[in-house]
């Protein structure tokens, strides 16, 4: 009876511990199954976290171009805002003047015959506000020769002096952006600085092309990251003495050829100039007189000459005459000029050809003392001489 009491104990054990067991499975797989549901939601989780993110990473890139875009329509709009005004401003002027120099048509009255002879008078009396000096009565006939000092810098760059105070250091203007400069104590100790060391000129503001322009002690350049900032620099204390806006400037290179700079400054026997080119009169190129003093403008002239193609410009007493090449580096040559006193006139001007160099200018710059050209052909500082005539006086 004992073993059959112990059988059946036996017996209900196993069947307990055999529904326990099944059910321990049943739980285990239940489990399994609810961890694995949770691991594929977390995926599909992950996955739309990361739709989204890309999302707003897309949107955000979409906008910051959208921003650029708007910022570029704007100084686009700033500009032509400037030059917009600038040339009402002008117009003004003008109007203002025939104006005065008109007489009232109430009292007598004026033939069309006449009145447009009375504007040709204004427009001829108006181009010549600024008086040449006597130095300028000889004109550019051709290029006399050409002699390549040295080798130094980047390949782009200027080289100048000041011809206001007889000084007879060199300044030296390495690359199309940088704050620092070179000055040499003269021609000779420019041409063997290997033995002479220059004095090193940190600039308070990088500049920008290679237009710039030493003249009564200051240095006057492009401020660089700027559409159109001039910058007076004193070369004594190294502080930035004024500072200009030049409207209608900036927004194309100067030269085609040399697509670095936007403002050109020049200078000759009458003072202190700036060339750019204004895509409002078709890329043609405009010069502008500056009182170096104040740093005020003077007077603006919109030229006949074309800055496609060019590569460089000069002023000599009022006139400006144009260089240009090819893109390949050809030989480079005067094809045009604009005289501000129409005392020389494009029919009297032959191509005149510059002896053959190595590339191209990347600056060219007329030294009223010395009656020579300094320029930056492809890293070769060169002279180049030039020939004049006596200017015959035009008859009218």
């Amino acid at each position: 009876m004992l073993l059959k009491l112990l059988a059946v104990l036996f017996l209900s054990s196993g069947a307990l511990r055999a529904q326990r067991s099944t059910q321990d499975a049943f739980m285990l797989e239940y489990f399994q199954r609810r961890i694995l549901e949770m691991e594929e939601r977390l995926i599909r989780c992950d996955q739309d976290i990361q739709k989204v993110n890309q999302r707003m990473y897309d949107m955000s890139a979409e906008m910051r171009g959208q921003v650029g875009t708007v910022n570029a329509l704007k100084s686009e709009i700033h500009g032509y805002v400037e030059s917009l005004a600038t040339r009402v401003d002008r117009v003004e002027r003008d109007v203002e003047y025939l104006h005065n120099k008109l007489p009232d048509t109430s009292s007598v009255e004026i033939s069309d015959s006449l009145l447009d002879q009375q504007v040709q008078e204004t427009q001829s009396k108006r181009k010549a506000v600024i008086t040449a000096g006597k130095e300028c009565s000889t004109r550019l006939s051709g290029i006399k020769s050409q002699k390549i000092l040295k080798k130094a810098g980047d390949a782009v760059g200027s080289w100048l002096k000041d011809p206001t105070i007889g000084s007879s250091k060199i300044y030296f203007f390495s690359g199309s952006r940088n704050n620092t400069l070179l000055q040499f104590g003269s021609l000779k100790s420019f041409t063997e600085s290997n033995t002479s060391k220059p004095k090193v000129i940190q600039l308070p503001r990088p500049w920008q092309g290679t237009g710039h322009a030493i003249y009564d002690g200051f240095v006057y350049y492009h401020n660089a990251d700027t559409q159109n900032e001039v910058l007076k620099v004193s070369l004594v204390n190294r502080t930035v003495a004024d500072r200009m806006l030049l409207p209608t400037a900036g927004r194309i290179p100067t030269y085609g050829l040399t697509s670095h700079t936007f403002l050109d400054f020049a200078v000759d026997e009458m003072g202190l100039w700036v060339i750019h080119a204004d895509p409002d009169i078709g890329g043609n190129l405009v010069i502008t007189k500056l009182d170096s003093k104040s740093l005020s403008t003077e007077h603006t002239w919109d030229t006949t000459c074309k800055s496609r193609n060019a590569e460089g410009a000069f002023i000599v007493c009022g006139t400006l005459y144009v260089v240009y090449n090819s893109h390949s580096g050809g030989r480079s040559s005067i094809q045009c000029l604009f005289d501000i006193h129409d005392t020389i006139w494009i029919e009297d001007l032959p191509v005149m050809y510059f002896p053959k160099g190595y590339s191209s200018h990347s600056s060219m710059h007329y030294q009223p003392q010395d009656k020579q050209i300094y320029a930056w052909d492809d890293g070769y500082q060169t002279v180049y001489h030039l020939e004049e005539v006596k200017k015959l006086l035009q008859v009218t």
